[in-house]
């Protein structure tokens, strides 16, 4: 059965970082994209960032580019999210998920609040 259970959320000052974590569980994570979705209040979940480890491919989002990295530790089976450069507007809750383009499993979010 897969899992995927996400943490790292927080309170950050405006130019903080975080890094996000995706323990997963039940699947190969070398066979599946992978990647992060956010959802803030009163929009639309959309697509942060994903990677593949078949053909090496990384998608950002034109408003994450440049400040955040998506990385795989296969060893550890966990997915990461590198955020700096953090904005009020990266304000969200945060889900891990896979596949990318159909999504099929997700993790329960973790709520990242940027303000001063």
């Amino acid at each position: 059965q897969v899992h995927l259970v996400e943490s790292g959320g927080g309170l950050v000052q405006p130019g903080g970082s975080l890094r996000l974590s995706c323990a997963t569980s039940g699947f190969t994570l070398d066979y599946y994209a992978i990647g992060w979705f956010r959802q803030a209040p009163g929009k639309e979940r959309e697509g942060v960032s994903c990677i593949s480890t078949r053909d090496g491919s990384i998608y950002y989002a034109d408003s994450v580019k440049g400040r955040f990295t998506i990385s795989i530790n296969n060893a550890k089976n966990t997915l990461y999210l590198q955020m700096n450069s953090l904005k009020p507007e990266d304000t969200a809750v945060y889900y891990c998920a896979t596949p990318c383009l159909s999504v099929a499993y997700w993790g329960q979010g973790t709520q990242v609040t940027v303000s001063s």
